[in-house]
């Protein structure tokens, strides 16, 4: 028993809090994300702009964007939002999911 006691530890030990905060602000700022992606973009696509906008933001973008849960978005918040989609990276994203039309339509 001791040694799966053990092991369970060692493992346990490897998943770090960083991660593991980093997952929930990730969740919680595509909680945030979504409804501004929303307001210029209809249905399901909403939900893949806004999958490639939270997967090219930093970790302090992703943590500065959970902040706002709960509340409707600032303007901060949507310039943050904005500024992600516009990196070549985001476009990139965006345009390799057939989304290309959306880029012209006020989003970006």
């Amino acid at each position: 028993m001791k040694p799966f006691i053990l092991g369970l530890c060692m493992v346990l030990g490897a998943c770090t809090t960083g991660s593991i905060s980093e997952d929930i602000a990730r969740s919680t700022a595509k909680s945030v994300v979504l409804p501004i992606v929303s307001e210029r973009v209809p249905g399901p696509e909403a939900q893949v702009i806004t999958s490639c906008i939270i997967d090219n933001a930093t970790t302090q973008e992703l943590f500065a964007l959970a902040r706002d849960i709960g509340v409707e978005a600032g303007t901060s918040t949507v310039q943050t939002v904005f500024g992600i989609a516009t990196r070549p990276q985001t476009v990139s994203c965006i345009t390799r999911n057939g989304l290309a039309p959306f880029l012209g339509q006020g989003l970006l």
